[in-house]
């Protein structure tokens, strides 16, 4: 469910703004994103799994409000991370 410390160095890498980079709202839109979809994989087989499924719903709203403030600041980063991330609004 969790992703490997190799994948989440990739994102930071692919996202990131300038080097070193690992705070910034693209790069942590970019590890929730990557969180969600292997939960999302996870409940295909785990129906009943209502813990995780509230975890799930917390990191959708912090993503959601990432996005928010992204798109309040530079409506361009927003739309360029949305598309990147295949992410529907």
């Amino acid at each position: 469910m969790s992703i490997t410390p190799e994948r989440k160095a990739a994102l930071i890498k692919e996202y990131a703004i300038k080097d070193g980079d690992s705070g910034s709202p693209e790069v942590q839109v970019a590890i929730l994103t990557e969180r969600i979809n292997n939960l999302t994989e996870h409940f295909k087989g785990h129906k009943k799994d209502n813990h995780s499924r509230r975890g799930l719903l917390k990191m959708v709203a912090t993503r959601r409000s990432l996005l928010d403030y992204t798109r309040g600041k530079d409506e361009e980063r927003y739309k360029k991370l949305i598309t990147s991330l295949g992410i529907r609004r």
